[in-house]
């Protein structure tokens, strides 16, 4: 078999760890679109990953993240992508190894999504913290004044409580010791910190999907891959480019609401394992050969 250049037809199309992946992810998506019709359960925010200092946040959703999708869209080019390199990629490693690859990268992706995310909204927790834990209004103000607050008239409850908020602070700006609005203050800021970090949940097995495309790159650098299945482009120029495509998006396009450096969290953990990988076949090999003399 060469590796040089690929195609789904030459290898075991639909391999038992990839058929599984697409079974279990179709349905998932098929139950979220059955309960959230019924409106009993929210699927995507009690599977789908929250940011570790939320209420909402569990272990658990390491793992059930990879399979939510937001739409029929997220959930098609992400399964056509697993079935597309994943299919390759099992073939090459087998069942076991690129079962614990695809968990790795997509585990990964989600620790590197929220480390970033941990440095960007730090900021935020402090100035709110700092406030609730010593309420004037300088340190009220502080925090008003770097926050743009993320709440519309579909929030719910905290809607409500936020033009509440609104009236107690222009009472403060013309009264700073006004007792009852401070308090009143230091309430609503304490609600919108719960809100503020339960809203951030991340769905989908696009992490593990670019580790994937990364991963194929590697094994099969010269393989053509067609974009719209009509501009041909070699693997590894293929990863470059959309590595590259997501670095930029990642800092110049910080608010599309794309998990971009879960993408780039995915490529990171699986060129690590890759090469960790690498490292210990080499290691047996030499071992192997040491004791059989040659």
């Amino acid at each position: 078999m060469s590796y040089e250049q690929y195609s789904p037809t030459g290898f075991r199309v639909l391999p038992p760890v990839v058929k599984n992946l697409l079974i279990i992810n179709g349905l998932f998506f098929l139950a979220m679109i059955v309960f959230d019709s019924i409106g009993s359960i929210d699927l995507s925010d009690m599977l789908g990953l929250h940011y570790f200092a939320s209420q909402k946040f569990h272990v658990y959703q390491f793992v059930t993240y990879m399979f939510m999708h937001g739409n029929l869209t997220h959930i098609f080019f992400n399964m056509f992508a697993l079935w597309m390199f994943g299919s390759a990629l099992e073939n090459f490693w087998g069942p076991k190894r690129f079962l614990v690859y695809y968990f790795v990268t997509g585990i990964g992706a989600a620790l590197i999504h929220y480390l970033v995310f941990y440095f960007q909204v730090d900021p935020v927790l402090t100035a709110m913290n700092a406030f609730i834990s010593h309420p004037d209004f300088q340190s009220l103000n502080a925090f008003i004044t770097s926050h743009k607050f993320i709440i519309s008239d579909n929030s719910g409850e905290i809607w409500t409580q936020f033009q509440k908020f609104q009236s107690d602070y222009a009472v403060l700006t013309q009264d700073h010791q006004n007792v009852q609005a401070l308090q009143g203050c230091v309430n609503f800021v304490s609600e919108y910190r719960e809100h503020f970090l339960n809203m951030p949940v991340v769905v989908g097995a696009s992490g593990a999907i670019y580790g994937l495309l990364l991963a194929f790159g590697m094994m099969f650098p010269n393989s053509m891959i067609y974009i719209y299945f009509l501009f041909p482009m070699k693997a590894k120029w293929f990863v470059v480019f959309y590595g590259a495509l997501e670095l930029f998006s990642a800092i110049w396009r910080p608010g599309d609401n794309v998990a971009h450096f879960a993408h780039l969290g995915g490529m990171i953990f699986g060129i690590v394992l890759i090469l960790l990988w690498r490292r210990t076949d080499r290691k047996k090999r030499n071992q192997y050969w040491d004791s059989t003399g040659y």
